[in-house]
């Protein structure tokens, strides 16, 4: 397994032994303060542990103070082009600054903001996007493959992490991005074998959910399984709420984190005699945007099984679940089964349980 320095970033740590955290970014304008307030709060009930918010110009700057006071998780600023935002927001006391080595500007100015971090003992993240590469400006890669694409990945954050390093400065995180999986794992394992500072994984521009929840889950498993990864967000156009819920259920199945319970349940076939699609998806939906109920059933397997084949086995080695049959189903509880329950009582029998625990 990698071992990486230790990064404080606020009241976390991340790198050295551990957990990977999860993050995600605000979707709002930053200089809304109020709604972006809102969607944080709504992202750190959902279990998000550090928040990103970009930080275009310096109306956004400054409202990043107030956002921070009003939170309860680290806050990031994302800073493009214009390094004197990045000052200003570690000025207004955020926990993190990400910057971007294709568009921040001239060695000078990346010092400017080293000399402020280090001044308020604020962290840098180095982001390198494949699509923003400075080399880009000057050279055709239309014939580029993987490889190449992550050699040039690595050697920008390298760069970049000498100015930082040459200056004394160590609490730096690094993340290598690209829209494609092949790239983003090559180049993150290539920058992981060469140092070791700790990385933030992520796939730029993954998609939609689908899309998105595919080309994150290959990257993080390759990735992770192999110990390189100390804080990921999964990059979805969607509700960044549903981020979270992604991001863990990966760390959950990669055994990592736990977070809420297994679920179990049938795909269905013609044998289903009850709409455990809608059943399912309630109880989902219920649990999982209570936080209570979420850390009530945290680690517990349920399994929710639509006809008598496989459910009653699927549900015995679940702490609790039922299998159905015609309009009705057996609660089977530590391998027994106790009682029959009509449909439409399942919903509530299994919350029922999660609350009792």
């Amino acid at each position: 397994m990698r071992k990486t320095r230790v990064v404080k970033i606020g009241r976390l740590r991340i790198g050295g032994n551990n957990p990977v955290i999860v993050q995600s970014m605000a979707s709002t304008h930053t200089s809304d303060i109020k709604a972006t307030i809102s969607q944080i709060d709504r992202l750190s009930d959902a279990g998000c542990e550090m928040v990103r918010v970009t930080v275009p110009d310096i109306e956004s700057a400054k409202a990043v103070g107030k956002i921070k006071k009003a939170i309860d998780i680290p806050l990031v600023a994302d800073i493009h082009f214009d390094h004197r935002l990045a000052i200003e927001s570690i000025k207004q006391g955020v926990d993190k600054v990400r910057i971007n080595p294709g568009n921040i500007g001239d060695k000078d100015k990346v010092k400017e903001v080293v000399i402020a971090a280090k001044d308020y003992g604020v962290p840098i993240r180095i982001g390198v996007n494949a699509g923003s590469l400075k080399i880009l400006k000057k050279v055709d890669t239309s014939k580029w493959d993987s490889k190449r694409w992550a050699s040039e990945m690595v050697k920008e954050a390298m760069e970049e992490v000498e100015i930082l390093e040459d200056m004394n400065f160590d609490d730096i995180v690094v993340s290598l991005k690209a829209d494609d999986a092949e790239r983003t794992i090559l180049a993150n394992e290539s920058f992981a074998a060469k140092t070791d500072i700790p990385l933030h994984l992520g796939v730029t521009e993954a998609g939609a959910l689908v899309s998105g929840i595919v080309k994150s889950s290959i990257v993080f498993s390759h990735l992770l399984k192999q110990g390189i990864g100390n804080t990921i967000r999964v990059s979805l156009t969607e509700d960044p709420v549903k981020e979270i819920r992604v991001a863990f259920e990966i760390l959950k199945a990669l055994k990592l984190r736990e977070y809420g319970p297994d679920i179990i349940s049938c795909p269905t076939c013609g044998r289903c005699e009850v709409n455990l699609f809608d059943i399912v998806h309630r109880i989902e939906e219920i649990v999982y945007s209570n936080k209570l109920l979420r850390e009530r059933a945290k680690g517990k397997k349920i399994a929710v099984m639509g006809c008598v084949v496989n459910g009653p086995g699927e549900a015995k080695y679940a702490d609790f679940g039922i299998c159905g049959g015609k309009g009705k189903g057996i609660w089977i509880e530590n391998g027994k089964q106790a009682k029959v329950i009509k449909e439409a009582d399942w919903v509530n029998e299994v919350i029922r349980k999660i609350r009792s625990l």
